[in-house]
């Protein structure tokens, strides 16, 4: 009996045991995701909709933007409680996310990623805005704040309005159809609208049936972007996309390139040739592996220009000593979602942060071992992140340089640009008001090409640092044009270059001599820098390979004169916190370069000056060693 009442005792509690943990096995073994859809879905009950009594069988939804979650009118609006066509699509929006209706849409579940993109540069355009009126002379300073939609018509505004104002988050998306190279703006649509080879095909049948065959594959809302995204906006200006994908634009025409090799032909028709591809890219690496939702979307801070709302840096996945990280549990909500939608795992290991302002890279982790990983966006892939390699970490010489200073192949080069205001063009088109009108500034440009980056520094309260640098605006600008004086009357000449990020990453390093004895570098304008050695006097011999420009009797690509200062109310630069270096840098620079004219990079006595700079080697010179003069 004792036997048989423990059995009855026994199975009792193990039943009970069951019981319990059936009912709480969510919560003991299970993470609790941080999301219940509350706050993120409208209170709409989709079941009582509408919308799907005529819409019916329709698919292609993402998960967290199905009807079945939200309903259609959270994204849609419109009457939901009529089976009347006309009335159910009173104040119907039939593409959302166009920062128009954002409030209205998206923004009802998403308020703190709206705010932070009505502020972002993507939407404002604020230093685009703040260097044309700058070079104009129409204010005094690069660093004014401004938005793209508030610009009225004075001559640096319509410039704008003609040449720049496609690209801003702002402009409406008014067709359907997927994000292509050709696109501009479209708010929300931008980055998170994705159509399905089925969702194309359903598009085509409606428009081909005059609009009677009803789409049953709707395209999808999501956090899964394309480099393509990214592609319609970022290929103008810097050309960073097509950079980083390889290719340099030319002013060739289509047919020109006809069966020839290295070149594409973009959606837009312009001719692309192919210069050598960022070695992110190599990997499979989208965009958004390295610019997270944090940099895309930005912080809510109103920056005056790009690398001020960029944190990110090389250091941050390529560190020095060890990586910086944050644990899952501190993570922000938006990381979170990011990290919810991709289905990540590795809740329970260190995430890497962005040591700038500590925004976390949620598909990166690290290892018990100490290894450290990321999830490539685009595929899944496992890329194992490596640390910085000895020369990096223990180069003294070099330790102000900017990691793209050294690591970028190539960038982009546009010179001999010149602006004209044609007051008789009949098919003016303003890109901001998208309204054709008489009258259209004009661009005129002489060369694109390209070429390893020159280098200038940028100094500010962060301290010193030695960037890539291009000749972004060495142009012409006939102010006269527009405002009706006789064509050439009224021209303003400018010798500009703007600091660069290439994003033509290369594992390897360009070599000593590419920067310490290279014209295009040091910013004198490509040709050759030949170090003479003549009876014992060494000298430094710069000659251009292009002719003067008659506005300045400098070399048609160049930054500065050689060896020559430049005086301090010269305006050279697109920011204010940007120059090129002083002649006694350039001389600091070539002395090395006078150095290696004998001597081998990987030598001894090289290898010794980036430990502990080249000044210490001068007090113990070999009477061969010939250093250079710098008198005319």
């Amino acid at each position: 009996m004792k036997k048989k009442t423990f059995r009855i005792v026994f199975f009792t509690m193990l039943l009970l045991i069951v019981v319990v943990l059936l009912v709480f096995k969510k919560s003991l073994f299970f993470k609790e995701s941080p999301f219940d859809n509350k706050g993120y879905t409208t209170l709409i009950n989709s079941n009582k909709e509408s919308c799907l009594q005529c819409h019916i069988n329709t698919s292609g939804y993402s998960k967290y933007h199905n009807p079945d979650v939200i309903g259609c009118a959270s994204c849609h609006l419109g009457n939901t409680k009529t089976s009347d066509k006309d009335e159910s699509h009173k104040g119907m929006v039939l593409i959302p996310g166009n920062l128009a209706d954002a409030k209205e849409t998206c923004g009802v579940c998403h308020p703190d990623e709206l705010f932070k993109i009505e502020n972002s540069l993507m939407t404002t355009n604020s230093g685009l805005v703040a260097v044309d009126k700058f070079i104009f002379g129409e204010v005094n300073s690069p660093d004014i704040q401004y938005h793209i939609q508030d610009i009225k018509n004075s001559p640096s505004d319509k410039h704008l309005r003609d040449l720049c104002a496609n690209c801003h988050l702002g402009a409406e998306k008014k067709e359907f159809g997927e994000i292509t190279q050709l696109s501009r703006g479209g708010g929300c649509n931008a980055c998170h609208l994705n159509y399905s080879k089925k969702a194309k095909k359903d598009l085509s049948n409606y428009h081909t049936s005059n609009k009677k065959e009803l789409p049953t594959i709707h395209p999808s809302t999501d956090i899964f972007m394309t480099n393509t995204h990214c592609f319609g906006c970022h290929s103008r200006s810097s050309r960073i996309s097509s950079n980083y994908e390889g290719w340099q634009e030319t002013l060739l025409k289509k047919d020109a390139i006809k069966d020839k090799t290295g070149y594409q032909v973009f959606k837009d028709e312009r001719v692309y040739v192919y210069k050598g591809e960022d070695v992110h890219h190599t990997k499979g690496l989208l965009c958004i592996d390295c610019h997270s939702s944090h940099e895309v979307m930005g912080d809510g801070t109103n920056y005056s220009h790009e690398e001020q709302a960029v944190s990110l840096q090389c250091s941050d996945c390529h560190y020095k000593d060890k990586p910086t990280t944050v644990v899952y549990d501190s993570l922000d909500k938006e990381s979170l979602l990011v990290f919810l939608h991709r289905d990540y795992t590795h809740s329970d290991k260190p995430i890497l942060a962005v040591k700038k302002d500590m925004h976390p890279l949620v598909n990166t982790y690290v290892e018990a071992t100490g290894k450290v990983y990321l999830i490539g966006k685009k595929d899944g892939v496992l890329h194992e992140l490596k640390p910085q390699s000895e020369v990096c970490s223990r180069d003294n010489a070099h330790k102000n340089i900017s990691c793209a200073g050294c690591h970028s192949s190539w960038t982009s080069r546009c010179i001999g640009c010149h602006n004209q205001f044609d007051k008789n063009e009949p098919e003016g088109y303003d890109l901001l008001d998208k309204e054709y009108g008489t009258g259209q500034w004009k661009e005129y440009v002489a060369e694109f090409s390209s070429s390893l980056p020159s280098l200038g520094v940028r100094e500010n309260k962060d301290g010193r640092k030695i960037e890539p640098a291009m000749p972004g605006m060495i142009l012409t600008i006939d102010k006269g044009s527009y405002s009706g004086k006789k064509i050439g009357e009224d021209v303003s000449f400018h010798r500009l270059y703007a600091p660069n990020s290439p994003h033509t990453t290369t594992k390897e390093v360009r070599d000593c001599k590419s920067c310490h004895t290279n014209a295009t570098t040091l910013g004198y304008g490509k040709g050759t820098l030949d170090y003479s050695v003549e009876n014992g006097i060494g000298k430094w011999i710069f000659t251009p390979e292009y002719q003067n420009n008659p506005n300045d009797q400098l070399p048609e690509d160049a930054w500065i004169p050689f060896l020559i200062e430049v005086e301090k109310e010269v305006i050279n630069s697109t920011r204010l916190d940007f120059r090129p270096f002083s002649v006694k840098e350039q001389k600091q620079i070539l002395l090395v370069g006078a150095c290696l004219h004998c001597h081998q990079e990987d030598s001894k006595v090289m290898q010794q000056s980036l430990l502990n700079g080249i000044e210490p080697l001068l007090k113990n010179l070999n009477k061969n060693c010939i250093l250079p003069t710098w008198d005319k």
